[in-house]
């Protein structure tokens, strides 16, 4: 499974590779984290023309290629050709796995009709223990998990979220609060600390989402003081575009441990069994 939390402090998780000198959601990028120890990428997935598993934020290529065109109006050829500004270009995510496979993507899910060609790719890549599939798309979660049949990790989804925070502010002991109906196989909740004028994370948050079995994965959070604060609240992970920045901060704290490998916790797990 998924690696959501790792020792006595949060993991750190570099906002599509983080800003380390890269275009975003390019290889050099999770090269760049990885040299830092950092082993957790947060990432986004979409499908060009011919049903290719691409890596990139955006559904369209105009903010990092300068080009006024969609990402499914592409072929996987026709995309590879692009570079960004800093000369990269757009991987696929067999590539990244393939890569970089002592480390750990959690994937968000963009485009509509990704979950088949996302999960095979999980499968094909024996990558399951190593992904962890997000989305805003309450449906789109929904055909993961049936998809893979609970055999990948995912985040909550936003009904859920909002049960989960509605609970945190009004339950007499979050700390006895169950999830009402399934965790539909969740095992993180994936929440900014605000949305808009509401605070999303907070002392109660935390203790409802852990009585839930659920990680609380904070994003995206570049402030130092507020890292600080969510190191204080017992969050597990940290989604920022300044993964140096939290690392030194966890380092300075003590609580910062290079997460071990999926091939570590595989052998650990097997002799185990």
């Amino acid at each position: 499974m998924m690696l959501v939390r790792h020792g006595a402090g949060p993991l750190v998780l570099a906002h599509r590779g983080g800003d380390l000198g890269h275009g975003e959601n390019t290889l050099e990028a999770f090269a760049a984290a990885r040299a830092l120890g950092v082993r957790h990428i947060e990432t986004d997935v979409h499908l060009s023309a011919d049903g290719r598993v691409v890596v990139s934020h955006d559904p369209d290529l105009a903010r990092c290629f300068g080009i006024d065109m969609r990402i499914g109006q592409l072929t996987w050829r026709e995309l590879a050709e692009l570079r960004t500004p800093t000369g990269e270009r757009m991987p696929l995510l067999s590539e990244a796995l393939v890569a970089f496979p002592d480390m750990y993507f959690n994937v968000d899910a963009k485009a509509f009709g990704v979950e088949r060609p996302l999960l095979e790719v999980v499968e094909r890549h024996g990558a399951a223990d190593r992904v962890l599939i997000a989305s805003f798309s309450e449906s789109r979660l929904r055909r993961v998990r049936a998809m893979s049949e609970g055999g990948v990790a995912t985040s909550l989804g936003v009904a859920a979220v909002a049960r989960l925070v509605a609970a945190a502010q009004t339950a007499t002991s979050p700390t006895r609060w169950r999830l009402p109906g399934p965790r539909q196989g969740a095992v993180a909740v994936q929440v900014p600390i605000r949305q808009g004028a509401l605070r999303v994370v907070d002392a109660r948050f935390v203790a409802a989402a852990h009585a839930a079995g659920l990680a609380v994965h904070v994003w995206t959070v570049d402030e130092e003081a507020e890292v600080v604060e969510l190191i204080g609240l017992g969050v597990d992970g940290i989604v920022t575009n300044r993964p140096g920045v939290v690392r030194d901060l966890l380092d300075a704290r003590g609580l910062w441990a290079e997460p071990e490998p999926p091939s570590s916790r595989r052998s650990r797990q097997g002799a185990r069994d």
